[in-house]
């Protein structure tokens, strides 16, 4: 029988220092505070978020941001009803480029065909591209980076 390259005694090493990386990155994400955090070295690629619930976190950012918030919910009624609103197909977290850094799939202005990616929505832990559902310029982007968004919260208009 063929030894699989997982049980050699280096890939066994290898695992055990995955491992023990990963509990130093949850150790650090409790200490700081941070709801995720990611790292590249020597090839691997490693993220770490922990779940954070939205109820938890809106009323901090409303006692914040009390003047803003006041003023937000006038904008998504009326978006809500624009036929060029593309709305959330699905709960999760919403990332407005391919990677942290990279330059955003659209921008206010932008032109778009339908079918081009707008926005990847990560819901557990799979990241779902949103194509667009037609042809037009990009009027407003309703989300931001790294944001949670409810399923049919609106997103983007494009008219």
């Amino acid at each position: 029988m063929a030894r699989q390259p997982e049980d050699t005694p280096a890939a066994k090493t290898k695992a055990a220092d995955d491992s023990v990386l990963i509990r130093e990155l949850a150790l650090l994400l409790e200490e700081t505070n941070l709801t995720e955090i990611e790292i590249e070295r020597s090839g691997l690629r490693l993220r770490v978020a922990r779940n954070v619930t939205v109820a938890a976190t809106m009323p901090a950012m409303a006692a914040n941001y009390a003047p803003a918030a006041a003023a937000a919910p006038a904008a998504p009624a009326d978006v809500s009803k624009h036929p060029g609103m593309v709305p959330s197909p699905m709960v999760g977290t919403v990332y407005v480029a391919p990677s942290p850094g990279a330059k955003p799939f659209i921008e206010v202005g932008s032109r778009v065909s339908a079918g081009d990616t707008l926005f990847i929505v990560e819901a557990m832990k799979t990241m779902n591209q949103i194509p667009s559902p037609r042809a037009g310029t990009v009027t407003q982007i309703l989300v931001e980076d790294g944001q949670p968004v409810e399923f049919g919260e609106p997103l983007v208009v494009i008219e």
